[in-house]
């Protein structure tokens, strides 16, 4: 009896053992068993990469950035520009011209018999064909006043071209080459196109052809960079370079949604931010230049800024959507269809505009007659006029302002600033006409409350707070009305424009 108890603990623990083992041998699928049953996951952190990850497509006809390449490629030419040199120097047009020969071989050897050449300047960049018949888009800067203009197409051809128009206004001109059925790349709706989507740059940089880069929209609707009068620039990272001007900027369909025009650099080379023109304003002034050689802009008539938060608190506005009427132009459109001085345009034939930019071009691409609604606000009320765009004047004038005295000096935020009635002395001095009343400021004390708000000797002052300025008496009636610690809405006169301009004590 005492023998079977000693054998019984031992085999009852063997037996419970197996039993645990089989049931964790199970659980792990170290057994094998009967059906295929789910395969076990291994650990994510070890798991090694089958594939490596797929390029992104279009949500419409599936091309990866292989086939954009593939198709943009053929139609975007490289464009050789030859101009006569301005300033006397041989930019090594030829080898020979190249200081390291001079060295091995001696100036001596060039002047035997060395035909007296022209100083030629070359200058490298890209174009697009956007029509089978040879029609290409380009920059204005790659071929304004070129004397010879060769293009190269990606199949090694070579040919002529001829220039059909520029427009020096937004950079864009058009070259004409005498061939048939080329590839073209399609165009794009620009105005649709959103901050972060993938585009591909194609072009010549550096004088290497056929290069593609990749990146996204950083921008649009960029302005005010002082690269073209006409500025509603997309912002890209997709690498350009010098030699890219005039190539082509494609979405994930391979449309065409930009000119590639300028970079934004310090070091001469790609830093991330290159601009293009939109393929809507590029195409609109191409239009024009195949039809009638020359660009023909709407005009309004309004003096226009930025509506700023101050700003918008002077006139009572709650949104700083929408554009500041600072003047309305005597005989102008505008004039006759009552527009007003500190109107606020919120919306032009249709669409909402947001900044000074936006409106100039919208109306610059308005057909000249046509009737446009103006919506706008004026005195906190909503208001819509309809006015005819006419074609905008070759010259616009330079307006400007009259008498002596200089004025007592104001209290307050004024008090950094020197004014006089506006006489022939000053007028000659600071540009102005001579046959407006007004004050005119004669020096802004350094350091001031209103030089760091930006009025500037010169300025003349038509208003404050809303209350006219036309001679030193007005002006120290209005200076002397205000109240300390509440901020002065000015209307200043400069270089022909007026401005609204909010001083903060």
């Amino acid at each position: 009896m005492k023998l079977v108890r000693a054998w019984l603990v031992p085999a009852t623990l063997v037996t419970v053992g197996i039993i645990i083992g089989i049931v964790v041998a199970s659980d792990m699928g170290w057994l094998p068993t009967g059906t295929a049953g789910p395969e076990p996951i291994p650990n994510p952190i070890v798991r090694p990469v089958a594939t490596a990850p797929q390029l992104p497509v279009t949500g419409g006809d599936g091309k990866n950035f292989v086939e954009i390449a593939k198709s943009v490629k053929p139609a975007v030419v490289n464009i050789a520009a030859t101009r006569s040199g301005k300033s006397g120097e041989n930019p090594h047009s030829s080898p020979l011209d190249d200081p390291f020969f001079r060295k091995f071989f001696g100036d001596e050897f060039f002047k035997r018999d060395a035909p007296q050449r022209e100083p030629k300047e070359r200058g490298q960049g890209s174009g697009v064909i956007v029509e089978a018949n040879g029609l290409i888009i380009t920059n204005n800067h790659v071929v304004n006043k070129a004397d010879e203009i060769r293009v190269f197409l990606s199949d090694k051809r070579e040919f002529k071209g001829k220039l059909i128009g520029t427009d020096a206004k937004t950079d864009i001109a058009i070259v004409k080459i005498e061939a048939t059925g080329l590839p073209t790349v399609p165009w794009a709706d620009s105005d649709q196109l959103e901050v972060g989507e993938y585009v591909l740059a194609v072009g010549s940089p550096f004088g290497l052809t056929q290069t593609v880069t990749m990146g996204i929209v950083s921008a649009v609707g960029r302005a005010s960079m002082g690269i073209a009068e006409y500025e509603d620039f997309i912002q890209t990272d997709a690498a350009i370079n010098p030699g890219n001007s005039g190539g082509a900027l494609v979405n994930v369909r391979g449309e065409l949604v930009g000119i590639n025009t300028a970079i934004f650099s310090q070091s001469g080379g790609n830093m991330g931010i290159g601009f293009a023109v939109p393929s809507n304003l590029s195409r609109a002034i191409m239009d024009q230049l195949v039809q009638t050689g020359k660009v023909v802009r709407g005009w309004l008539g309004v003096a226009i800024q930025d509506l700023t938060p101050e700003l918008a608190t002077q006139f009572g506005i709650t949104d700083t959507k929408g554009v500041l009427v600072s003047d309305v132009m005597e005989d102008s459109p505008a004039k006759k269809a009552g527009f007003e001085r500190a109107d606020v345009i919120i919306e032009y034939d249709g669409k909402s505009m947001d900044s000074p930019t936006h409106l100039r071009n919208a109306v610059a691409q308005t057909p000249i007659g046509k009737k446009v609604s103006v919506k706008l606000i004026r005195d906190k009320k909503p208001k819509t006029i309809e006015v005819a765009i006419v074609e905008q004047p070759k010259s616009l004038g330079q307006p400007s302002a009259e008498e002596s005295r200089e004025s007592a000096v104001p209290t307050g935020v004024l008090s950094g600033l020197d004014v006089r009635e506006l006489n022939e002395e000053l007028a000659t001095r600071y540009g102005l006409k001579a046959t407006e009343r007004g004050v005119v400021v004669v020096r802004v004390k350094p350091g001031s409350t209103v030089e760091e708000m930006g009025v500037r000797e010169g300025d003349m002052i038509l208003e404050i707070n809303r209350m006219a300025v036309g001679s030193l008496k007005s002006y120290e009636r209005a200076a002397s009305s205000l109240v300390k610690d509440k901020a002065v809405l000015l209307l200043l006169k400069r270089k022909g424009q007026t401005i609204y301009l909010t001083l903060r004590p």
